[in-house]
């Protein structure tokens, strides 16, 4: 019996019972379909993550204190880590060889932000200097960065729209303090794009989140007496480094490493246990690609669980089919029909099945991760190997799935077989 004669067979008795075949292939294609929607929701999330932090200047660097237990991804969106660069050790890299700019970065924390009697409750406020902005390659919709030593703020877009009436540049908000209920004031002078790095890095998704930029003169108050120049200097959490070009960042992080380890006032104000991180965009990327590769595969390994529960469906099936079938087997073996023609037949049907399941489960699962991704706002990211990969999983299970019941159809004694009822 040729291949050809033996699908056509197969397929025969497969359309006979439709209904048992497709309650067969259904376990596959859960499976197949779970796994490719979970692999592409996985794959757009680390696409758009990786767009959103590599869409920012290729030569910025995050300079932070953490403790070893601290995560190594920096959050894009606030400082972290231990407060403790003064701003000697800001003017400091900032002279340093290919350095082009370096801003300090902390925040306020504001118990409400009022603009034309309609007020926002807990907000926080990101204090830095006017080089921040191009640091973070935020890109300015309107208006222009703050000045230092002026009464000043920018606004992304989703903070100039949460107020009952919309924020323009020219307009005054205020915001209080929320250490000291101060009420502070100031004139809103750009309008920037949302960045959603730090949603990103948290994989949080969703709408951006408002964003308030002030100058830390005149409204960031922490201080601490500087070791060095052994006065009060304002202090901050983190510190962007933008390198003069992207071919001289590795220099320059060397350089910032010698610097706070030899000569800062970081060096004496923080703990023992903590470390010094200067994060690279290419080390915030690969960490990235680690961090989502690992979730995703993750997830998808539940997901292969469907398949282990539909390649037992399918093999459950082709033992009753065999069952069914035994009077035809022996009549097939009393005509001429050896061991590996019968062996081939139950095995194809198999196939057929598992191959049938994993095709459909490609369609759904490619459905899935496009609602998927649309539903959480995700580019969708699908690579066409999982078309492959999803036939190869349908043979792979039919094979395994059809091997012991063709077996036992094979050896199946033709006198038996005849005499079955």
């Amino acid at each position: 019996m040729n291949v050809i004669e033996g699908a056509r067979i197969s397929w025969r008795n497969i359309r006979e019972h439709k209904l048992r075949s497709t309650l067969t292939t259904l376990g596959v294609i859960i499976g197949v379909a779970a796994v490719i929607t979970f692999v592409t929701l996985g794959a757009s999330l680390q696409q758009d993550i990786i767009r959103t932090v590599a869409g920012g200047n290729a030569a910025t660097m995050y300079v932070t204190a953490q403790s070893p237990g601290d995560s190594r991804v920096p959050s894009l969106g606030s400082a972290s880590g231990s407060v403790v660069f003064t701003q000697h050790d800001v003017e400091q890299i900032r002279e340093l060889e290919g350095v082009e700019l370096a801003a300090p970065e902390s925040g306020i924390a504001a118990t409400s932000v009022t603009h034309n009697n309609s007020s926002v409750g807990r907000q926080w406020v990101t204090v830095s200097s006017p080089g921040y902005f191009q640091a973070r390659n935020i890109e300015f919709l309107s208006g222009r960065p703050f000045r230092m030593g002026q009464r000043e703020v920018v606004l992304n877009r989703p903070a100039a729209q949460m107020f009952a009436d919309n924020v323009t540049v020219g307009e005054n908000v205020s915001f209080t303090r929320a250490a000291t209920g101060e009420t502070l004031n100031a004139t809103v002078v750009g309008i920037v794009k949302p960045k959603r790095g730090g949603e990103v890095l948290g994989f949080s998704r969703g709408s951006a989140q408002p964003a308030v930029y002030a100058p830390a003169q005149p409204y960031y108050e922490r201080t601490v007496t500087s070791p060095t120049l052994q006065t009060r200097q304002l202090v901050y959490g983190r510190i962007l480094v933008k390198a003069q070009s992207p071919s001289q960042v590795d220099a320059v992080q060397g350089r910032v490493y010698n610097y706070l380890g030899e000569r800062s006032d970081a060096r004496q104000l923080k703990a023992q246990s903590y470390q010094f991180q200067v994060t690279t965009q290419d080390q915030i990327v690969g960490q990235i690609k680690q961090l989502t590769s690992t979730f995703t595969a993750y997830i998808s390994g539940i997901a292969v669980i469907s398949l282990i529960v539909g390649s037992i469906g399918i093999a459950n099936i082709m033992l009753v089919s065999v069952t069914e079938r035994t009077r035809e087997i022996g009549i097939m073996k009393a005509v001429g029909a050896q061991n590996r023609d019968v062996l081939q037949l139950f095995l194809v049907e198999a196939v057929m099945l598992g191959v049938l399941g994993s095709a459909l489960g490609a369609v759904v699962g490619i459905a899935g991760g496009y609602a998927g991704a649309e539903a959480i706002g995700l580019p969708l990211a699908f690579q066409p190997i999982w078309f492959v990969a999803a036939v190869a999983v349908g043979v792979v299970v039919g094979v395994l799935a059809g091997l012991y019941p063709a077996w036992d159809a094979a050896h199946t004694d033709p006198i038996d077989a005849l005499r079955y009822e």
